[in-house]
């Protein structure tokens, strides 16, 4: 029967069109449901009864969706149909191919359930086919899967078969100026590409990687990943390789490939295994080619609730107490990759209920959440953070997030909307809470304005987090101990501990990271310092003398219990002056 024609019915009109169950039987079938305490599918109803089988549930459950129903029996895949997909893809989707025809890019695929949609999204998108659906027998394509994608293919042999490919050695061979646009096209679309790309961005997300770069040099062409804040080098592709997968990335994201001599930005939405996961794309013009970072946005890794961020008690309760005010501006300030939009974020969502309204100028959008009223800047056309915040006035907010203050205008605002009745919050790029101060200051803004308006400045840093399962006691050397300020006097009684000599893999003893922070909250007389326009140490000083906990504090807690190391507290904070 054509699918078509059971398309959009109910369950039980389609299995009588079938001609596999009468109506009465449905009717009895919907009897039992309605009896039931519980909420059963009348499929499965039908089934108990004896009236049908699972595989006629699952035909009418495709003819639903307008998809055609495949029997499998006796389904024997060729090789060239069981290369045409990456075993991981296969394993990740749970479909298989079962008509391809590489001319056309024509492939069918058979799905165990209809609503797989992802699946036949994400592989037109990451395999550029053209696919076709249909729904078989879900023990039928498992049998399959188990059979020919058991053995998953390593990216050493997809190189090792694109090195001997003479197409990309030719594209290679050509000056960035004279390249043929057909042959990068051609190069782009080749299914070996294809499955090398596919398997470097399945290997990123599963080793939870945060960015991707693809950078040409002279002599080679190097991919390497950002894990918990530190680079770490793939299995690098023969050099001609550069031009076909940097156009490759280009063409998924949506930009001119055409385009070889200025930065373009793009973005491709993919859900990975399960997981949605947004990859922001951004191609720079070098001399020796494009290079081309991925930053890896995985909605499900992201912790937006506070007390998930990870501060300590007392300055989660700080925290929210400067958050909760009616007015001001509270500031997070850190180097890029900290976590201060995720601090942020956080903090928002604790703010999102029905009766504030919230805005954010952000550049750009990280994640969208529901509640919000989200603002993507656009220097292009002139949206910029100073206009949008013009606007956001006219808007009515109750709290407003500029994603980052720039420049004097950009200030100004600010501190003009949190004179009016609003809260503010921001981020700066400074080493720790007390030079904010002087930032601003340095901006232009007048210190009399700065004491009106800051109620609280949050520096943060990311350290990465000891395996539990291998980290290792032992006690630091005294040159250690010195760099910390501390003398083994003062360290009496406590545990050191250190990634495991065991640890291998990617993280080498590391896995995940943790945040420390330093919370500088303004009172009367940090006001009056401000107004006398006192260095960076002086309000550091007075600051502590109030009970702020500095970075390098922060991080030595943390050392304590045993959480991180010694090496990375250093790295991440600097010595106290």
């Amino acid at each position: 029967m054509d699918p078509s024609e059971l398309k959009g019915r109910r369950l039980g009109r389609a299995l009588t069109k079938l001609g596999v169950v009468t109506r009465e039987q449905v009717h009895e079938a919907l009897g039992v449901q309605k009896s039931r305490s519980q909420k059963v599918l009348l499929g499965q109803i039908l089934i108990e009864l004896g009236y049908c089988t699972q595989k006629d549930v699952d035909r009418a459950l495709a003819g639903q969706a307008g998809m055609e129903y495949v029997d499998l029996a006796g389904f024997e895949p060729d090789e060239e149909l069981v290369g045409a997909i990456p075993a991981e893809n296969v394993q990740a989707y749970q479909c298989i191919p079962i008509e391809y025809d590489a001319s056309s890019k024509k492939m069918k695929v058979a799905l165990k359930s209809p609503d797989n949609f992802q699946a036949v999204d994400d592989l037109r998108l990451l395999m550029n086919f053209n696919v076709e659906a249909v729904v078989a027998d879900s023990d039928a394509v498992d049998a399959i899967i188990a059979e020919h994608y058991s053995k998953t293919e390593s990216m050493v042999d997809v190189m090792s078969q694109l090195e001997s490919n003479d197409k990309f050695a030719e594209l290679g061979a050509h000056s960035s100026d004279s390249i043929d646009l057909d042959a990068v096209l051609d190069a782009a679309d080749d299914n070996q590409v294809v499955k090398l790309l596919n398997l470097v961005l399945l290997q990123a997300i599963r080793d939870r990687a945060s960015d991707i770069h693809f950078e040409p040099f002279e002599n080679e062409f190097k991919m390497r990943y950002r894990i918990d804040g530190v680079l770490y080098e793939m299995v690098p592709p023969p050099k001609h390789l550069g031009p076909a997968i940097t156009s490759r990335v280009k063409v998924m994201a949506s930009l001119d490939i055409a385009e070889r001599r200025l930065p373009q930005d793009g973005r491709i939405e993919l859900t990975v295994g399960g997981t949605p996961v947004d990859l922001r794309v951004a191609v720079l013009p070098t001399i020796y080619g494009e290079s081309v970072v991925m930053r890896v946005l995985d909605r499900s890794n992201v912790q937006l609730e506070l007390d998930r961020v990870g501060f300590r008690e007392d300055d989660l309760e700080t925290f929210r107490g400067l958050i909760k005010k009616p007015n001001g501006i509270v500031v997070v300030t850190g180097p890029t990759g900290s976590g201060k939009t995720t601090t942020l974020y956080a903090a928002l969502s604790e703010l999102n209920t029905i009766d504030t309204k919230l805005l954010t100028a952000e550049d750009p959008v990280e994640y969208d959440i529901d509640g919000l009223c989200q603002c993507q800047m656009n220097p292009e056309v002139g949206l910029t953070f100073a206009k949008a915040l013009r606007s956001f006035l006219r808007q009515d907010p109750d709290v407003i997030l500029v994603g980052e203050i720039r420049d004097l205008e950009t200030a100004q605002i600010a501190v003009q909307a949190s004179l009016t009745g609003h809260l503010v919050l921001s981020t700066l790029h400074t080493n720790d809470a007390p030079s904010s101060i002087i930032r601003l200051v340095d901006l232009g803004l007048e210190p009399f304005l700065l004491t009106a308006t800051i109620e609280g400045i949050v520096a943060q840093r990311l350290v990465r987090t000891l395996d539990p399962k291998t980290k290792e006691e032992y006690t630091p050397s005294e040159e250690e101990l010195l760099e910390l300020n501390l003398r083994p006097e003062d360290v009496k009684g406590r545990t050191f501990f250190r990634p495991g000599s065991g640890a291998k893999g990617v993280g080498g003893g590391y896995k995940g990271r943790m945040a420390l922070f330093e919370i500088m909250t303004m009172d009367d007389e940090m006001r009056e310092l401000v107004m006398k326009e006192a260095s960076t140490a002086v309000l550091r000083e007075h600051a502590r003398k109030r009970g702020m906990r500095t970075l390098r504090e922060c991080g030595l807690l943390s050392i304590y219990e045993g959480q991180t190391s010694i090496d990375e507290v250093m790295r991440e904070t600097l010595a106290e002056e």
